[in-house]
C-alpha cells in the first residue's frame, strides 16, 4: 500500500472515531424513549431517505419490523407506486403523497434518514421536506439521523440525532455510515429489542 493510501485509511478511520466521541448521547436516548412509545401506542413508523439513506430505509424497515416488532415501510420499496407518483405528480410531492395514501395519523411516527435534512432555499430534498409537513399536519412524530447541520428536520423534529461534521470532505459517507450505526444501536437496544438476532443465538 503506498503512503497516501495508508494516510487517507488511517484518516478516516480517525474520524469515524471522532464521530463516535461526540455524537449526543441525549439525542439518541431520545430516539429510544419515542419509538418505545411509538410501539407501545401500536404506532406504525415510516422510514424515508433519497439515495444511499434511501437504501439504509430499506435495511431500517427490516430491522424494526423483525428485530423491534413495530410495523414499519419506506415508499422505497414499491418501486411501481414511488414511479408512478414522481411521473404524474412530481418528485416533491411523492413521498407526502405516499403517506396520505397510507393514512398516516397521529399515533404513527417519520423516521427521516438523509445527509442534510433537507433544504428548501437550496431545493434539496424537498420531498422529504413536503414529507413532514404532511406528517406534523395529522400529529405524527418526526424523528431523523442526519448529517450537517440537520436541516429542516432537525429543525422541526421532536427527536433528531445530528451526525457531526469533522471533515467537510466525507460528510456523505460518514452521515450514510453513522445512520447505520445508530439505528443499529436502536434495534439492539434492551428497550427496544424483542426478538433475538440469528447470531447471537448461535453458540
Amino acid at each position: 500500500m503506498n503512503k497516501e493510501a495508508e494516510q487517507y485509511v488511517e484518516a478516516y478511520l480517525q474520524e469515524a472515531a471522532q464521530i463516535c466521541q461526540t455524537i449526543a448521547r441525549p439525542a439518541i436516548v431520545k430516539l429510544v424513549e419515542e419509538l418505545i412509545s411509538l410501539r407501545d401506542g401500536g404506532g406504525r413508523l415510516f422510514i424515508l431517505g433519497v439515495g444511499g439513506s434511501a437504501a439504509n430505509a430499506s435495511h431500517a424497515v427490516n430491522d424494526f419490523r423483525k428485530i423491534v416488532g413495530i410495523e414499519s415501510y419506506a415508499p422505497t420499496d414499491n418501486v411501481a407506486e414511488l414511479t408512478a407518483r414522481i411521473n404524474d405528480d412530481g418528485w416533491d410531492s411523492s413521498y407526502a403523497s405516499w403517506l396520505r395514501a397510507s393514512r398516516i395519523s397521529a399515533k404513527d411516527a417519520l423516521l427521516v434518514f438523509s445527509v442534510g435534512g433537507g433544504n428548501e432555499e437550496k431545493r434539496i430534498s424537498v420531498n422529504l421536506i413536503e414529507a413532514i409537513r404532511m406528517g406534523r399536519r395529522v400529529g405524527a412524530k418526526v424523528l431523523g439521523i442526519v448529517g450537517r447541520d440537520g436541516g429542516y428536520t432537525a429543525a422541526v423534529a421532536d427527536a433528531c440525532v445530528v451526525i457531526p461534521t469533522v471533515n467537510e470532505h466525507n460528510v456523505t459517507p460518514h452521515a450514510e455510515a453513522f445512520q447505520t450505526v445508530v439505528w443499529h444501536l436502536l434495534v439492539s437496544h434492551p428497550a427496544l429489542r424483542a426478538h433475538e438476532m440469528k447470531w447471537e443465538t448461535v453458540r
